[in-house]
């Protein structure tokens, strides 16, 4: 017998009666999904939609909210958009969950086979989740562990650097009332897998991964009330995901 759990799923999803007896009478297939396969949703019956956005300044198409995120940024404290926190080069393999457990056991492989944050010391000579490093894990498109739908990728540090200069104020404010509405959605530490939505000085802050890297590290683009910024950092942190069409 069906659970119901499955059934409730397929109903929220969109599938009508009809189709639902279509679909368990074997005379339709479900739709394929534009995420990656075994792509862990952190909500699963919430799953983040795929909508397009236009800057009318750069050209460029993004989604309109955060991987993870179950809508658009209504303020910037606005907890439903934050969305998922990533280590970068990862997949979405359920480590991007802000309540998924933790080790401390570094990967030696490009897709761990579990779906903890890996902590890492600082300690550590790299940083990295992986160890060693690679370096081509969110290249592109068609990179290993592009955590993106079909068509979408991580952006380059140029990219969002491009979005930052069209927007209102070099600030918190200006990132809200952009284009990307983009939210104060913190970060989790590398060493201890907390999340923080503050900085040591209690600052609120916004942080965003970049696909670009810097010798050993990863760019991650900040924002907050005082101004906007990118920076390298060790790869093992929590940030935030923002899809561009590629």
């Amino acid at each position: 017998m069906l659970n119901k759990r499955i059934i409730l799923f397929f109903l929220l999803a969109g599938f009508t009666t009809d189709l639902l007896a279509q679909f368990l009478g074997g005379q339709i297939k479900p739709p394929l999904s534009p995420y990656p396969g075994g792509t862990i949703h952190c909500n699963p019956l919430n799953r983040t939609k795929i909508v397009e956005v236009t800057n009318p300044t750069t050209g460029k198409i993004w989604m309109d909210r955060n991987l993870g995120a179950e809508q658009v940024a209504t303020s910037s404290t606005d907890a439903l958009a934050f969305g998922d926190l990533y280590q970068w080069g990862r997949g979405p393999d359920g480590h991007q969950c802000r309540n998924s457990g933790t080790t401390t056991v570094s990967s030696a492989v490009d897709q761990p086979l579990h779906q903890d944050f890996i902590l890492v010391p600082t300690s550590s000579t790299t940083g990295d989740w992986r160890n060693p490093p690679n370096n081509s894990l969110w290249q592109g498109m068609n990179a290993t562990n592009n955590p993106c739908p079909s068509g979408f990728r991580i952006p380059t540090r140029e990219e969002l650097d491009q979005e930052r200069r069209s927007w209102s104020s070099n600030n918190s404010a200006g990132a809200l009332n952009s284009t990307l509405k983009l939210t104060l959605s913190g970060f989790r530490e590398r060493t201890t897998g907390t999340i923080s939505l503050t900085n040591a000085s209690g600052i609120p802050y916004g942080m965003l991964w970049t696909s670009s890297i810097s010798e050993e590290k990863a760019i991650f683009f900040a924002y907050h009330a005082g101004g906007a910024f990118d920076n390298p950092f060790e790869r093992s942190r929590g940030y935030g995901v923002r899809c561009i069409k590629n």
